[in-house]
């Protein structure tokens, strides 16, 4: 099955002519998604709080997930996260965004503390990787 690589409009179309990469791809049911951070989805600005950021970030995944084609969170099996720095206020964030957008799943993990992400403003940036076994890729690449 060819990868459908997919970048939703605002940042994702932007991040891609910049940085050169896409948002997601898709590879029949699987869906991995680029490391999505705190901005908003429309203008890239950056929430300065922490808890703003992490809160913006999983609205950028299922964003992301969605414009890919899936269902969002609902379908996510792994989250990698990235974090400036890595303490318990963010983790407590993280925890409390996975209650709220996956309360009948527990995905893997992985949680990592780092010296600098992408862009001077991020605090955080989140991987997933979902799986969308009914699903059919909404956008794609042009």
């Amino acid at each position: 099955m060819a990868p459908i690589f997919t970048s939703y409009p605002g940042v994702g179309e932007t991040n891609q002519k910049k940085f050169w990469y896409s948002q997601a791809v898709r590879i029949g049911d699987r869906i991995e998604c680029a490391g999505q951070g705190g901005w908003n989805p429309e203008t890239g600005e950056f929430y300065k709080e922490i808890n703003a950021q992490i809160d913006q970030a999983f609205d950028n995944c299922e964003l992301n997930l969605r414009h890919a084609g899936g269902q969002g969170w609902s379908q996510v099996v792994r989250v990698n996260s990235y974090h400036v720095p890595i303490n318990n206020e963010a983790l407590d964030a993280m925890v409390r965004n996975f209650k709220k957008w996956m309360p009948n799943r527990q995905p893997i993990w992985t949680c990592v503390g780092v010296p600098r992400l992408g862009e001077d403003d991020m605090r955080v940036e989140i991987e997933v990787v979902a799986v969308d076994e009914d699903g059919k890729p909404i956008a794609t690449q042009k």
